[in-house]
């Protein structure tokens, strides 16, 4: 018998080190970078594309690719003008994606949202035009018409139990009809210039100093917001980041922010739409990493059973994320709307939904749940935008412009099943 555990010893001793070769040692990057200055950020990537945690690289990858060959081929894609127009362009459909981007963390899918944003654009303009209420409050009533969608769609899936997929497909069949019911026989809405909502996309500020200003408040917040938080990690004995890579990053976001405010500069302005849109990201980024609320959202995504017995209020959450989803589907008809100033029978239809979950797969939010951020929506949307424009201004038919953009989603699907299978064998998952 002490033969026996002593030879199965021997070989524990054995395999232990091959095992050890084998996995990935997961190490704070902040003391690499301490520890190993410049180099440290070398390590850590060498690390994550071993682990299979690649972020949002694949996506900014493709997105200077995209960008070198459409420039390569028509040299006003990266005019200002252009890239004013992608931007503002994308803000409906991110604005969508970004409400998906909460459901795919709970690994779930909303196959209504683009019906809900139809309703939503339509009920507005049936309320404000046609019976001629005050703007704002049709907007809030719209807004406030897609969270209670939302809310049915959570009750049914999370109380009475029918699959996401199948409560949402039911909505967007049901939805689209109301949104029928209440635009009325004549089908279309026209939004005048003076509309609160025709201005979601078509005002631009005017004065230089409001895109320099914005892009120095942004700057200033992202150092005082990554510096507080150093000193809080440092004052509770965690690694920390050096001021030297706060800075370095700062001057990062500083490049980025003020580049992109002398392009709008160049054209029109600062757009309202892209305004709004970044605003609603950092809101809700800073609620899924920073509050209770959001890692409620992502414990969900990783294991329902163990947040049930961790004292999570799984029905509840389910709810709010659908209230989230529904909610941001309604503000996106709006945007979608104003692009074309009309509440129309068509609002909601076409690639709308495919495009809004392509939008979050594609910016790197998993399928698979608990794996994503607010900020992929907005990656995600940059890149088929991008697509689209670019394929556009070469006179590319519409059904290839669909089947390149369904080519990116497969590939980004694929990589994301790949990472997670790397990420398993690293015991990362």
């Amino acid at each position: 018998m002490s033969i026996d555990k002593t030879s199965s010893a021997r070989h524990a001793a054995v395999d232990a080190p091959q095992a050890a070769e084998g996995a990935v040692t997961a190490v704070d990057p902040r003391l690499l970078v301490q520890q190993e200055g410049i180099a440290g950020y070398v390590t850590e990537f060498k690390r994550k594309i071993k682990a299979g945690e690649l972020g949002s690289i694949p996506v900014i990858v493709g997105l200077i690719l995209i960008a070198a060959i459409f420039t390569s081929l028509n040299s006003n894609f990266l005019g200002p003008g252009n890239i004013t127009n992608i931007l503002v362009q994308m803000a409906g459909t991110g604005l969508i994606a970004t409400g998906i981007v909460f459901v795919l963390l709970l690994g779930e899918i909303d196959l209504s949202v683009g019906s809900v944003s139809g309703l939503s654009s339509a009920i507005f303009a049936v309320l404000a035009i046609t019976h001629g209420m005050n703007d704002i409050l049709a907007l809030v009533l719209a807004l406030v018409s897609g969270a209670v969608v939302g809310a049915i769609h959570g009750f049914f899936f999370a109380r009475v139990g029918v699959p996401a997929f199948a409560v949402t497909l039911a909505g967007l069949l049901f939805w689209n009809g109301l949104m029928l019911q209440v635009l009325g026989p004549d089908g279309t809405i026209n939004i005048p210039s003076d509309n609160v909502v025709y201005k979601l996309e078509g005002y631009y500020f005017s004065n230089v100093a409001a895109a320099y200003i914005l892009a120095l408040v942004a700057v200033v917040v992202y150092f005082w917001t990554s510096y507080s938080q150093n000193r809080r990690r440092q004052q509770a004995g965690v690694p920390a980041r050096p001021v030297s890579d706060i800075l370095m990053r700062t001057v990062l976001i500083a490049i980025v922010a003020f580049g992109v405010a002398i392009i709008f500069n160049q054209y029109k302005g600062l757009p309202l739409a892209v305004v709004i849109f970044v605003g609603l990201l950092v809101i809700t980024d800073f609620v899924l990493r920073r509050t209770t609320y959001g890692r409620k959202v992502f414990s969900l995504g990783g294991s329902v059973e163990a947040s049930r017995r961790a004292g999570i209020n799984v029905t509840t959450i389910r709810i709010t994320v659908f209230m989230i989803a529904g909610f941001f589907a309604a503000l996106g008809g709006l945007f979608l709307a104003s692009q074309i100033a009309a509440a129309n029978q068509g609002a909601g239809a076409g690639n709308l939904l495919m495009n809004s979950i392509a939008a979050a797969v594609i910016g790197g939010t998993s399928l698979f749940g608990g794996r994503g951020r607010t900020w992929n929506a907005l990656l995600g949307v940059l890149v088929i935008i991008s697509i689209q424009v670019g394929l556009g201004i070469q006179g590319v038919s519409a059904p290839i412009v669909s089947m390149v953009t369904g080519a990116v989603l497969l590939a980004t699907v694929v990589i994301d099943a790949i990472t997670r299978k790397t990420q398993r064998s690293a015991g990362r998952a």
